[in-house]
């Protein structure tokens, strides 16, 4: 195992199909595939789920990985499947690097100092957009993650990828003009309808109530009455 660099002990298994695979993870083992360059064949291989948690944790891009009594060989995370409602590990693929050799991968964007941001301050929202970059590195140079400082950033502003610079050793593969890492959203007021007031009498149906005719034909005698009082009076 190089220096600094942890190392995960697995054990070669017969890809046996679904079946195998849930007996694996009932006696607390995950599993997994590594993947070769070049003509290497692909080897499966069954883990602990303590030992896979433990590099998982610490967040490395690049790890040894030694299958039963082989030799070691320097490895990334390819892929990985998990329970849709537990979030557990069901499957992971490892690929197997060399270390003088640039690869693409991705690598996960986190933000910092959101609260700090005025914008956020002032009531507006910050929305996490692009969760993950492509990047060409050294197996070596990946990071582990990329950190956004978003602290300065006004209501209604947005941040662009060719805003912030890569590390040292990683080429971003994304278009830097048109991948949007953040926004700072203007909140939506919402407008209480007016009540307008009821004027008509609701039954207990929901339907509304007629007036009775003669409530209606007294209204309309009375104005009648009301008009030809009226003439006479100017006559």
């Amino acid at each position: 195992m190089a220096e600094g660099r942890p190392s995960l002990e697995v054990q070669e298994r017969v890809a046996e199909g679904s079946r195998a695979s849930r007996r694996l993870r009932r006696e607390g083992l995950i599993p997994g595939i590594v993947y070769g360059g070049g003509e290497s064949e692909a080897v499966p291989f069954s883990v602990g789920t303590r030992d896979l948690r433990t590099i998982l944790v610490s967040g490395v891009a690049v790890f040894d990985l030694k299958v039963g009594s082989d030799k070691a060989r320097p490895v990334i995370i390819k892929d990985q499947q998990r329970h849709p409602v537990r979030d557990d590990v069901m499957h992971i693929d490892l690929l197997q690097v060399r270390l003088d050799e640039k690869i693409q991968t991705t690598v996960s964007v986190e933000l910092e100092g959101s609260e700090e941001a005025p914008g956020v301050k002032e009531g507006g929202v910050m929305e996490h957009v692009t969760y993950e970059l492509n990047i060409e590195a050294l197996p070596t140079d990946i990071p582990e993650k990329i950190t956004v400082d978003v602290s300065g950033m006004d209501i209604a502003a947005t941040m662009h990828l060719s805003e912030i610079t890569a590390p040292n050793g990683v080429q971003f593969l994304d278009d830097a003009e048109e991948t949007i890492l953040a926004t700072v959203v203007v909140p939506t007021e919402v407008e209480e309808p007016e009540i307008e007031e009821e004027t008509e009498l609701i039954g207990e149906d929901g339907e509304p109530i007629e007036a009775p005719e003669g409530e209606g034909a007294e209204a309309e005698g009375d104005a009648g009455g009301d008009s030809g009082g009226d003439s006479s009076g100017d006559e």
